[in-house]
């Protein structure tokens, strides 16, 4: 069946506005970095651009969610070369002071930011046709490019002094490519820039999405055998007429076998769920344990009441 969860993220319904704040440095200027530019074949700004490409797609998604107005502020004073995990959490008063001045209720920020590539290189032997047809042997070039785009949000609400969200993420990205020479090899990739460009952008994009309610699709293990009664009513739940086969169940409430009892009990809280009465298929599940024993039904017990809690969660957000 599917169900809804609620969103990773809840923002208070009091929220209006946000600030989108990018703490890269692009000023960092240590000799690591300028290694990593050149075994990595980064161009000038990259890690820069990228960040701003994750920056982009978040305020992007989010205004079209229409729930924030969005604000993009600019603060070089808070920029951090951190590039591996989050810096220091920016103090209270200076969120409060950024949020009073942009005039927006929450922060969303950009922690960190990095890229890390190495780029592999190799030869291989292989065979082409010359102009009478004769397959001679060449040397052909390989290289790979494997890029890592790793950073971190967090979402600070001065309002209530909290920090509602603190989300490292990583994506990797390989682009290849081959030729007749080192040249050809390198030509082909070409595309990474653009490649890694397109990821960050999605990574801001689907962190936008972590305040949204999302749906999923789940399984249920119900008793299908111990009387003629189940039997039917799979045939019915097989062809998706779920209260058909509930009539057969209740059927089989009072069997005076408390092991067909104590099934039909458990397939009762299956149909209450299906129909969204989680209440109901509590209460049928705890009578088939309580009163029957029925060992599945603790654990299906259990995963209702996460279900009841969940539900909670998204009541509050909707």
């Amino acid at each position: 069946m599917t169900v809804t969860e609620p969103a990773p993220i809840t923002i208070p319904k009091t929220i209006t506005s946000v600030g989108l704040l990018n703490r890269y440095d692009s000023t960092s200027s240590n000799v690591i970095n300028k290694i990593d530019e050149v075994f990595s074949a980064e161009g000038k700004n990259f890690d820069k651009d990228a960040s701003n490409k994750v920056l982009e797609g978040l305020n992007d998604l989010l205004k079209q969610q229409n729930r924030f107005d969005v604000v993009i502020l600019n603060d070089s004073t808070l920029s951090t070369t951190h590039t591996n995990n989050f810096p220091t959490t920016l103090p209270w008063d200076t969120v409060e002071r950024l949020c009073h001045q942009n005039k927006v209720d929450v922060l969303y920020v950009l922690s960190y930011f990095d890229t890390d590539s190495n780029i592999s290189y190799s030869t291989r032997q292989t065979y082409t046709q010359n102009i009478l047809g004769v397959k001679i042997p060449v040397l052909e070039h390989h290289a790979t490019a494997n890029t890592l785009i790793k950073g971190g949000f967090k979402i600070y609400d001065p309002g209530n002094k909290f920090i509602l969200d603190v989300f490292p993420f990583s994506k990797g990205i390989t682009t290849s490519g081959k030729g007749i020479n080192p040249a050809k090899a390198l030509e082909a990739l070409k595309m990474r820039k653009d490649l890694v460009m397109d990821a960050s952008r999605l990574i801001g994009e689907d962190y936008a999405l972590r305040i949204q309610p999302y749906k999923i699709r789940v399984a249920r293990d119900y008793f299908v055998k111990g009387t003629d009664q189940f039997e039917i009513a799979k045939r019915k739940a097989q062809t998706g007429n779920w209260n058909g086969a509930a009539e057969h169940w209740e059927k089989e409430l009072t069997n005076p076998k408390s092991k067909i009892a104590g099934r039909a009990c458990y397939n009762m809280g299956i149909i209450n769920e299906i129909n969204g009465d989680l209440d109901a298929a509590i209460t049928w599940v705890s009578k088939a344990y309580s009163d029957y024993n029925n060992k599945e039904a603790l654990r299906y017990l259990n995963i209702l009441k996460y279900r009841v809690a969940q539900n909670q969660r998204l009541a509050q957000q909707e």
